[in-house]
């Protein structure tokens, strides 16, 4: 069989440290490549050199036959390869129509920007993805799921031979996820050749024909996919068996409360929320998208407003208190867009563990660095960031797993009364889940309460102590762990049917 895509030998060093080493890859029109390993194994760096976002040091690539090194995401896209990114790459103040031809939009004879043939050609390509909205809509009013399918949509427009999906279903609802794996068998239908990256090993198992396996940097397994099982296929991933991926809770929860919240209420966001939560609880909130379970935790945090209601903290009111008041009260929120809203992408590790912990470390005006950096050390170790060994890289050069256990990092070091957690391992692998979880669990230890948002009914299961349950804005349910049953979890959050 003639290969559409074909790798040798490449090998991409940063700082001194080898991301890939020795890769071969190879790909025939129409079929689907699954590519797995952990966070930092290096699959983005391979993509981002197939994309032409980086170059490798090493190694040669041929596509369709000729040699291929692209200098720019341009000159890929030009070739046939389209890139969908797993950081959304939209510019959220245009519209959908400005963002899917950005840079090259049609023109009339007069030589203005044709809008009328750009709306027209938008709706064509939203049709293809099943995305029934306006193309004039601008993207920040979109919900997360429908900004991937806009994305989706582009890569589609670009009349693409090869697309590079990087996991695709991290922000869609499982219907949306229907439609884009439905897409996706059409497509190879259609003798498009796909590289399907995820660490959902079911959706792999479900999509690819063909698997390959990296880990440190390099290919530790590859074959058609009935030569694989889960099993080894986690044991390849992360060099050893994964007997347990949720720890046992061994911790005592305490009777003492740390946060209550009573009938908190925004119109048209949230509706008389009520619940408690114990020092040294793990308090799942689960729920469709579109739940509420983030507009709750951004009302927590006071970055959104609410109408009526009470959150005390430890004893305290803090409904009107600010954002910055309530992190120095013991409050902390990792938020589920880790890249727009939880690091300075430009900035060290060392600097964004240290974000918001500088208020404890300083004497009157006067920073002690020396305490700080000590810190910050012990934390980025606690952690296990995995990147260039040392904190002063850029943030932004570490692997989407690593750069959310920087945040999660930043938050420990102010040892929080209470943890809100959304969406923690979002895009993260098997190997560094276990670690968040390990993380997640020492902290409730210490005694902190945790409240963690989650889409994966598993996981809430696997990590909580109880589980609330979110629909249309209000609390629909709460499950004790005894109680734990998938199927009465997700019938809380589904909408009863209404009668016709």
């Amino acid at each position: 069989m003639s290969h559409l895509l074909e790798c040798s030998q490449i090998g991409k060093s940063y700082f001194g440290v080898s991301v890939l080493r020795g890769v071969n890859l190879s790909l025939a029109a129409g079929s689907v490549l699954g590519l797995v390993g952990e966070n930092g194994a290096g699959k983005s760096t391979l993509m981002n050199i197939l994309g032409g976002v980086t170059q490798p040091d090493a190694g040669q690539m041929q596509f369709d036959g000729a040699a291929y090194a692209p200098q720019t995401p341009a000159e890929a896209t030009r070739r046939g390869v389209a890139f969908v990114h797993q950081e959304l790459n939209l510019f959220t103040n245009l519209s959908i129509a400005e963002n899917l031809f950005i840079p090259s939009f049609p023109k009339n004879k007069f030589g203005f920007i044709d809008r009328q043939l750009m709306r027209t050609k938008t709706a064509e390509m939203l049709r293809a993805v099943s995305l029934d909205i306006s193309p004039d809509t601008q993207v920040e009013r979109l919900s997360p799921g429908e900004r991937q399918l806009v994305e989706i949509a582009r890569a589609l427009g670009q009349n693409a031979r090869l697309i590079i999906f990087d996991e695709p279903t991290t922000s869609l609802t499982s219907r949306e996820t229907d439609r884009l794996f439905a897409l996706i068998e059409r497509l190879r239908t259609q003798g498009i050749a796909m590289i399907y990256i995820s660490h959902v090993l079911a959706d792999v198992f479900r999509l690819c024909d063909e698997m390959i396996v990296l880990r440190d940097g390099e290919v530790v397994g590859t074959g058609r996919k009935d030569e694989f099982t889960t099993e080894r296929l986690i044991t390849l991933m992360v060099g050893r068996s994964l007997d347990q991926l949720y720890p046992e809770r061994a911790t005592t929860i305490a009777t003492e409360t740390v946060m209550r919240v009573a009938q908190l209420s925004q119109p048209g966001v949230i509706e008389g929320i009520s619940f408690e939560l114990r020092r040294g609880e793990i308090l799942g909130v689960a729920g469709l998208m579109g739940a509420g379970r983030t507009e709750l935790a951004r009302i927590l945090f006071g970055l959104d407003p609410c109408a009526s209601g009470s959150i005390m903290l430890n004893g305290e009111e803090i409904s009107a208190l600010s954002t910055r008041a309530r992190i120095a009260r013991g409050l902390a929120f990792l938020t589920e867009n880790r890249r727009e809203e939880g690091l300075l992408m430009d900035a060290a590790i060392s600097d964004n563990l240290a974000l918001t912990a500088l208020p404890q470390f300083t004497s009157g005006a006067l920073l002690d660095h020396s305490r700080l950096n000590a810190a910050v050390e012990q934390i980025a170790a606690s952690v296990q960031i995995r990147g260039g060994g040392q904190t002063r890289q850029p943030v932004k050069t570490l692997s989407g797993g690593n750069q959310q256990k920087v945040v999660l990092g930043k938050w420990l070091l102010r040892n929080p009364a209470v943890l809100i957690l959304d969406e923690p391992t979002r895009g993260v692998d098997v190997g560094a889940r276990s670690e968040i979880y390990r993380i997640i669990q020492q902290l409730a230890a210490t005694g902190a309460g945790i409240l963690f948002i989650s889409s994966e009914i598993e996981e809430l299961t696997g990590v909580c102590d109880r589980v609330l349950v979110m629909q249309r804005g209000a609390v629909t349910a709460c499950f004790d762990r005894h109680e734990f049953d998938r199927e009465r979890i997700l019938g809380a959050a589904l909408p009863a049917v209404e009668a016709s």
